[in-house]
């Protein structure tokens, strides 16, 4: 379902620069990496290096697995660290962008 929060994220996308996409790329290469490139949180940060690199949003959540509580407060943590220090301003919106799919994403009814 498209809601306003991956609309928001879409044009956070479009507005990236070639400075800012190096920059996400980077910053989503270092989430994979803390992962040890495995697992649902190493796909969510592939993901996103393939919406930036494409300019398309993929399906969220992806293929609609679930993150568990833990790895939700992690990712939104980091995600409010790179919004609040990161020196380009189209970097901390699209930071932010994810920060709100993540939120929702932690709002959902549990099973």
């Amino acid at each position: 379902m498209q809601d306003h929060h991956s609309e928001y994220l879409a044009k956070t996308i479009a507005a990236l620069t070639p400075e800012g996409r190096a920059r996400v790329d980077e910053l989503l290469d270092e989430l994979d990496a803390s992962v040890g490139h495995q697992g649902l949180v190493s796909e969510f940060a592939l993901t996103r290096k393939q919406e930036v690199a494409s300019g398309k949003l993929a399906p969220w959540p992806d293929d609609g697995r679930w993150f568990r509580e833990r790895q939700l407060d992690e990712l939104i943590t980091g995600f409010t660290i790179i919004r609040d220090q990161e020196r380009l301003d189209e970097v901390n919106d699209w930071a932010n962008a994810v920060i709100q799919l993540l939120e929702d994403d932690a709002a959902r009814p549990v099973d």
